[in-house]
């Protein structure tokens, strides 16, 4: 196995065969939205992300980033832009963060993080109108970054106060217990609200070289069908 320097590269290196094809697919059943992301379209976001934290925010290596958002497309490329930039990612908030991502309704709780933005988590990344002075309208900022990055080296953590090669570690360990094999169409509807539930219902199916359909505010009257629709081979509810 390939040495793996963040775990953005982990999630990327389940699409390397083809660029093009389908990593993550997200569906939101409360508003109809349905955003497909290929591995190109996710790293060139993540990219954008890791640009703008570290040269707009200024944060290097091992610098804590708060991510405080529900499961949406924004919320991974968000995670991926953090790990590429070496940054340490707290999932909540966090009032030692560096900086925080967070949902409108959220910023409150954000406390003294250093930087704080906002993601409107619209299907089409559109600004947020009318935020409080000092925040940072997420989607109308991080556009004008290049989509181009070079990884940087990662701090002492990753994610939830663990390295990198720890959390690859549970997230294989996890992958196996749901015998999630390379090449799947992994149906989620987990949620992403700890540390633990990245590690085992995101990043499980990364390591595994497979793909997700994340689905939110799931309507399961509809999910076989969306099953069938989506080539899924297996799931995690």
């Amino acid at each position: 196995m390939r040495q793996l320097s963040t775990l953005t590269d982990a999630v990327l290196a389940a699409g390397a065969g083809d660029p093009a094809s389908p990593l993550l697919t997200f569906y939101d059943d409360a508003t109809g939205e349905r955003t497909e992301l290929s591995t190109l379209t996710a790293t060139n976001w993540a990219a954008k992300c890791a640009n703008m934290i570290r040269d707009e925010w200024g944060l290097v290596p091992g610098d804590v980033v708060a991510v405080d958002l529900p499961v949406h497309w924004q919320t991974f490329v968000i995670l991926l832009g953090a790990w590429w930039s070496g940054c340490a990612v707290t999932i909540g908030p966090d009032d030692d963060a560096a900086a925080a991502f967070c949902s409108r309704d959220r910023l409150d709780a954000q406390g003294s993080a250093g930087e704080i933005a906002a993601a409107g988590l619209d299907a089409f990344a559109m600004p947020l109108p009318n935020l409080p002075v000092g925040v940072t309208d997420f989607a109308g900022a991080v556009r004008v970054h290049g989509d181009q990055f070079t990884p940087s080296t990662p701090g002492p953590s990753a994610l939830g106060g663990r390295k990198t090669e720890d959390v690859i570690v549970a997230a294989t360990a996890s992958a196996a217990r749901e015998q999630i094999s390379p090449g799947d169409r992994i149906m989620s509807t987990r949620k992403w609200d700890s540390a633990n539930a990245v590690t085992d219902n995101l990043l499980a199916v990364y390591i595994a070289t497979a793909s997700l359909v994340q689905v939110s505010s799931a309507d399961t009257a509809g999910l076989a069908a969306r099953a069938v629709s989506e080539k899924v081979t297996g799931t995690l509810t």
